[in-house]
């Protein structure tokens, strides 16, 4: 099994045993200019839609603005919209993600890579690399291209 694909089964094994329901966010963050915010992971290869876990005692909006904010030094002025909700069986059965949709978004100052991510940056909707997953593309579409909503990552 290719190493992509076990640090996530791993990552969920462990989440198994201390919360066995998981609950993640992820945002789709757009500048003013209307470009979207990427991150780039330094242990799976392409480029996603920053968000993660939702820690106990945590709402899953603040979830989303903290992982912006660790993840890209993003800052978010407005209220977000929670747009979509999918169940992500490809790594674990018990795992969902809460899609948010964030405009005027702004980065305080460019994120420095480190242990967890290893690039990211704002991209025109037709200019998005090559690199973008699958379920990064999709939900992109959804948003921007008015295509249904996918129930599943």
């Amino acid at each position: 099994m290719a190493f992509e694909k076990i640090v996530p089964r791993l990552l969920h094994l462990g989440f198994l045993v201390t919360r066995p329901m998981t609950l993640g966010v992820r945002v789709a963050a757009f500048d003013l200019e209307g470009r979207i915010f990427l991150v780039r992971h330094t242990y799976v290869p392409g480029w996603y839609l920053p968000g993660g876990g939702v820690d106990p005692g945590e709402t899953a909006e603040n979830a989303a603005r903290r992982e912006l904010l660790e993840e890209g030094n993003i800052d978010v002025p407005q209220e977000m919209r929670l747009v979509s909700v999918h169940f992500n069986n490809l790594d674990s059965r018990r795992d969902h993600v809460l899609m948010f949709h964030a405009d005027g978004v702004f980065q305080s100052e460019p994120k420095t890579p480190d242990r967890e991510i290893a690039e990211a940056k704002f991209f025109a909707i037709e200019k998005l690399p090559r690199e973008v997953t699958d379920a990064t593309r999709r939900r992109i579409g959804e948003l921007c291209h008015g295509e249904p909503p996918d129930p599943h990552w």
